[in-house]
């Protein structure tokens, strides 16, 4: 097994260079935050028209079928999966419930109580009733009456499965919800180098200097924490791949004797993490670094191009049919 390709979130795409790789990172930047904040209190169509989004922009980008294959596979399947569960469970609207005091708590009477004669009594414009027919009932006639529009609550059902329009949506919200929030960042992770993602938040970040925020050393805990994430995956795939060739048995083991070896395996995943770690700050205080201010490095110049202006006009249109055509109501 190995995690570095089998799952690869948190990644840099080197090669090939798509369309997405060539954006500025706070144009891309941009376009993930609206992302990330545009479901809020929006309608089922435009949940469903981000994921179809997504799916086009990784398309379109001509990124490599084996690494988005998947990432963006069995995040569909787990999508699909709730929606599926979540249409056929109850929604709590039609739950039918019992009073648990009687109606008539002093007589107890079981019988039904009987309903209020109805008032046979002639309106003022006719008091004789003259020309009325008193064949059908008022309340029968009401009831005949055609409706404006075919509207039903309950969309499908059959035997035990009950799909409505409540639990339907509710399906819809969570597992687009889950798909835009997972994909959306894989996908900038993906196509943006670690390096110019923190060049980006720290130009992004820039006026908070007035306000003595250290930006730089924020920017700079950023890029470690980038650049920490392979060693992390390849850590945990060693000792995965260690446990695996000592052919332990694990049904002697029992449950105490398992938890322990994991224990074990968990205590020695974070002393060589912990160690990774210090030898990254041993390299850096050997090269003196002292502080991120007096060794800066520019590996990314950042200025907008024409690609990305186009980027952000298509983004204030998205926006634009967001806040029109996108709110929950409509």
């Amino acid at each position: 097994m190995d995690l570095l390709r089998s799952l690869p979130l948190g990644l840099y795409l080197e090669q090939p260079v798509t369309g997405l790789h060539r954006l500025d990172a706070r144009v891309k930047l941009g376009w993930l935050m609206s992302f990330l904040i545009a479901p809020v209190l929006a309608n089922a169509p435009l949940r469903i028209g981000l994921v179809v989004l997504l799916i086009a922009m990784t398309v379109i980008a001509r990124i490599p079928l084996r690494v988005w294959r998947q990432q963006m596979g069995w995040l569909l399947m787990l999508g699909i999966l709730i929606l599926g569960i979540t249409a056929i469970a109850p929604d709590g609207l039609s739950v039918e419930h019992q009073p648990r005091l009687p109606a008539q708590e002093i007589a107890f009477n079981h019988e039904p109580p009987t309903p209020p004669a109805a008032d046979s009594r002639n309106p003022w414009y006719n008091p004789f009733g003259w020309g009325q027919d008193r064949t059908v009932p008022p309340s029968l006639v009401e009831d005949s009456l055609p409706q404006p529009h075919e509207y039903q609550y309950v969309i499908f059902e059959r035997g035990r499965f009950k799909i409505t329009r409540r639990s339907l949506d509710l399906g819809i919200r969570i597992s687009t919800l889950l798909f835009t929030l997972i994909y959306s960042t894989n996908l900038y992770l993906l196509t943006t180098a670690p390096e110019e993602i923190t060049a980006g938040i720290e130009d992004l970040m820039s006026p908070l200097r007035r306000f003595n925020v250290p930006v730089t050393e924020i920017a700079l805990t950023l890029t470690l924490s980038l650049r920490f994430i392979p060693l992390v995956l390849e850590e945990v795939q060693n000792l995965i791949r260690s446990v695996r060739t000592r052919a332990i048995n694990w049904k002697k083991l029992g449950l105490r004797g398992t938890a322990k070896v994991w224990f074990t395996v968990v205590e020695r995943l974070l002393e060589n993490l912990l160690l990774r770690a210090q030898q990254i700050a041993g390299g850096m205080q050997v090269r003196g670094f002292t502080s991120p201010n007096e060794h800066r490095v520019r590996w990314h110049h950042l200025q907008l191009k024409a690609r990305d202006w186009v980027a952000i006009a298509v983004l204030c249109g998205f926006w634009g049919v967001r806040l029109v055509w996108g709110w929950q109501g409509f």
